[in-house]
């Protein structure tokens, strides 16, 4: 199969996942690339809803689309950084519940099932807290390979692979980097503690979502 066969393929299959999330009261478009994704965000989101305060959830996908040196390169707005690990630790913990009650808080998702359910698993809590209360909007950027089949699929990929990619991307020691699978250890650095499931967007459309045909992040 030729790789613009991959994305005929992934873009049908993109439209009708769209049209199940909104079925959920989640707000969807469909992106070609990150790019054209940005172009959605600032023009049918950000300017729309002209935001006074903007954070962020750890996410890949974020990092490498650009938008979180774009905001924080702006001076009309109030960035709340949760990506300066330089600071102390107790400073990192502050800024994460300070993003709790921003205008909007931009993320990615671990998974997304084909029936239209936004699945994560996090260490400290703040992003599935955001993502489910507290910000005024949200905004998920997902890459296709989130994509599952269902529940049981989500928890396979995120215990599995995206929890064990990101022990490597912070150096951690857990039994997973050693053995390569979840472990349920009780290692002091642990990242996986708390589940989200969001099966339908409260109140309709705070949650936004940006499909992107695009493989991007863990």
């Amino acid at each position: 199969m030729s790789l613009e066969a991959i994305d005929v393929y992934w873009k049908k299959k993109l439209e009708v996942l769209k049209q199940r999330l909104e079925k959920n009261n989640f707000k969807v478009w469909v992106a070609n690339d990150i790019e054209e994704a940005k172009k959605i965000f600032w023009e049918e989101i950000f300017n729309k809803i002209n935001p006074k305060s903007v954070s962020f959830g750890g996410s890949m996908t974020i990092k490498y689309s650009g938008l979180y040196d774009d905001l924080k390169n702006r001076n009309d707005i109030e960035v709340i950084d949760t990506y300066d690990f330089s600071l102390p630790k107790e400073e990192v913990i502050e800024r994460r519940r300070k993003s709790l009650l921003v205008d909007l808080y931009i993320t990615g998702t671990n998974a997304v099932t084909t029936d239209g359910k936004i699945v994560n698993l996090d260490g400290f809590g703040n992003r599935v807290a955001a993502i489910s209360f507290g910000p005024k909007h949200v905004v998920l950027f997902i890459g296709r390979n989130k994509v599952v089949k269902g529940l049981d699929d989500a928890v396979v990929r995120i215990k599995e692979y995206a929890a064990i990619t990101n022990a490597f991307r912070f150096d951690l020691k857990t039994p997973c980097t050693k053995t390569l699978k979840c472990e349920d250890c009780n290692s002091p650095q642990r990242i996986c503690n708390v589940w989200s499931i969001v099966e339908k967007s409260f109140p309709p459309e705070r949650i936004k979502i940006l499909l992107i045909n695009q493989n991007l992040g863990y």
